[in-house]
């Protein structure tokens, strides 16, 4: 047998690099939210996991394994809680006008799946609008780009982490990105956008981001939920995402892909999936790679992980405070 290769995959940081996806960016800094587009090349097959309790989602039942649609035409990521989700109508119908969708008869319908963070008490309270969405779609269809800024930009731009003793305590989220390469092609990408009630994690399982004090110490969210319960701050909060893949992966395999990529949110975030984050986590296939769903899956959660390391680490650069 011979030895696998000394370095299992590149990494790409701040990209989406599979080919026929383009992402659009949307940031309004006045209002303290933003949108974030991920349009697929037709003929993108999805899955989706979802393991917060609080979850603001569009369109996630599309994704079942036994329902008839394959995947989504576009990923909606979004500010504004359940508000936030009509920005994926300025997508739906963007996409509507180019003629792409599920044919059903001589009308097309377009698939736009999503999900939206809690950011409503950052700065305004006003959710992202249908017109931002257009405007997301807009960019990604004209500039084909697959870069995503990092920090808080798009659906990070109101996001915070370590909710737990309040907003003010809090220290400032963000979205993220990074794609795995492996020396044989396969690519696995993930977008996360990241607005935790929970601590950051690093690598080495140290406190990056999380409640602060007054003199600025970061706390640890589980011990402090142990020791003072009656501190808590039940505020909104959620992380949520995207992974995409150039492997060929059936709906049932990409929905095991999205609860295996989970795994990466519960190694940087702790705790993750409590009552007040409504984690949700798209996987989709928009290749013709040959892969196995545990690798791919193996994957999803080392690039989730990382994608959430880079967003907190690019929000951090801008200053600790959330304000």
């Amino acid at each position: 047998m011979k030895n696998p290769p000394a370095a299992g995959y590149e990494e790409l940081p701040g990209v989406v690099a599979i080919a026929g996806v383009s992402i659009g960016v949307i940031s309004d800094p006045l209002k303290g939210t933003g949108v974030t587009v991920i349009l697929l090349p037709q003929g993108a097959v999805g899955g989706v996991s979802i393991g917060g309790g609080a979850p603001a989602t569009r369109e996630t039942p599309v994704l079942d394994p036994e329902n008839l649609v394959a995947g989504p035409d576009a990923i909606v990521l979004s500010g504004g809680s359940a508000l936030g989700l009509q920005a994926a109508d300025g997508v739906a119908l963007g996409l509507c006008e180019d003629g792409r969708g599920v044919s059903v008869g001589e009308v097309r319908i377009p698939i736009v799946v999503g999900a939206a963070i809690f950011d409503m008490d950052y700065r305004q309270a006003e959710p992202p609008s249908v017109d931002d969405g257009r405007q997301a779609l807009q960019m990604a269809g004209k500039k084909l780009s697959q870069s995503v800024p990092e920090g808080s930009y798009g659906a990070g731009t109101g996001a915070t982490v370590g909710k737990s003793l309040g907003r003010s305590r809090a220290m400032k989220g963000g979205q993220g990105a990074v794609t795995l390469c492996t020396p044989d092609g396969l690519l696995v990408s993930a977008i996360m956008v990241v607005n935790a009630v929970g601590s950051i994690l690093n690598e080495d399982g140290q406190i990056m981001a999380g409640p602060q004090q007054d003199d600025g110490t970061i706390l640890d969210t589980t011990m402090l939920w142990s020791v003072a319960p009656n501190m808590l701050f039940a505020g909104g909060a959620t992380t949520i995402g995207a992974v995409v893949t150039n492997g060929r992966l059936s709906k049932s395999e990409l929905a095991r892909v999205s609860r295996m990529g989970q795994d990466g949110m519960a190694r940087a975030i702790d705790p993750v999936h409590s009552p007040w984050d409504g984690d949700t986590l798209f996987a989709v296939s928009v290749g013709d790679h040959e892969a196995s769903p545990a690798s791919v899956g193996a994957l999803a959660a080392r690039a989730v992980a990382t994608a959430i390391r880079r967003a907190i680490r690019a929000a951090l650069a801008e200053g600790r405070s959330n304000q």
